[in-house]
């Protein structure tokens, strides 16, 4: 490249033009070429990069020696070790990818959680085992809302149900005072309170609510982690409140324009009573099509 352009007959500018090469980077190699020769010019590997914070050979060695002395040990806790020992900071994180690094990261320990298809002791009566849950509400220009429920695990009968703006303990408390309301567990002498089915959410591992169920005599049994079909009760049957409601029926008999319900058809072709004959000569055909039409016009809106 230099010598094309020093041999060159068009300026230096034009001449790296044509190259493409920049002039900056020329100026540069020309500069070093005038001062070593072509040895200068001869390719060199970049120069590794230095972290001020990298930690030292020796430090990792004492590192994996540690760990090698005490395999048990988490890197978090010889992270701690080191420092109580030596005054010498490291973090978990660094322990973590030197252990790494030299293949001593062993593969955690997975709990195997064995669950059952169906309860052991199935319900044989009502007000035995209930069942409790949140469900999300979103009311247009409100906001979210919480639904707690309350639902009986013999009848599937929902006892109680409050809504808010919380998922409080105390909006659990409130829910089971309407249900024990309702059910009126405390207007007789049972033995066995009714038993309380929940998951592991904030509310229900909470200690107010814990002393509220020991004030009342009732047990509290929660789900397997991980598992939401133990409660599968209640999830069901708040989804089927939730859903929307069924699109109406279009009738084949009628125009198919006009959307109305089997209920409505039924109701408007239904034959009139003898009552309905001796009000008069008024309710004529004229009133029973204005019916009909109502009844189109609330179905379509």
């Amino acid at each position: 490249m230099i010598r094309l352009v020093e041999g060159s007959d068009l300026s230096v500018r034009r001449t790296l033009r044509e190259l493409g090469v920049s002039r900056s980077t020329f100026y540069v190699c020309y500069e070093r070429y005038r001062e070593n020769g072509d040895a200068e010019l001869e390719p060199r590997k970049p120069a590794p990069r230095r972290h001020w914070n990298r930690i030292a050979e020796r430090e990792r060695e004492r590192m994996v020696e540690a760990a090698l002395a005490d395999p048990e040990k988490s890197p978090g806790e010889l992270a701690r070790q080191r420092t109580d020992r030596a005054g010498q900071f490291i973090s978990e994180s660094s322990v973590y990818r030197i252990l790494k690094a030299h293949d001593l990261i062993t593969s955690p320990a997975y709990v195997l959680i064995r669950v059952a298809d169906r309860f052991q002791h199935p319900t044989t009566h009502p007000n035995e085992f209930w069942q409790t849950d949140f469900t999300y509400l979103r009311v247009v220009s409100w906001g979210w809302y919480y639904l707690s429920t309350v639902l009986d695990d013999y009848s599937r009968y929902i006892l109680a149900w409050t809504p808010g703006t919380t998922m409080k303990a105390s909006d659990v408390t409130e829910t089971l005072d309407l249900s024990r309301a309702k059910a009126g567990v405390d207007e007789v002498a049972v033995v066995h309170r009714p038993r309380l089915l929940s998951d592991h959410g904030p509310c229900y591992v909470s200690g107010d609510l814990t002393a509220h169920l020991r004030r009342h005599g009732m047990q509290h049994t929660r789900g397997a982690p991980y598992h939401p079909q133990t409660q599968g009760k209640i999830d069901r049957s708040l989804r089927r409140a939730l859903q929307p409601p069924p699109l109406p029926r279009v009738t084949g008999q009628r125009d198919s324009s006009l959307c109305i319900s089997q209920a409505a058809a039924d109701d408007l072709d239904a034959p009139r009573t003898d009552k309905e004959e001796d009000n008069g000569s008024s309710q004529t055909a004229e009133p029973t099509r204005c019916i009909g039409e109502q009844t189109r016009r609330k179905c379509l809106l």
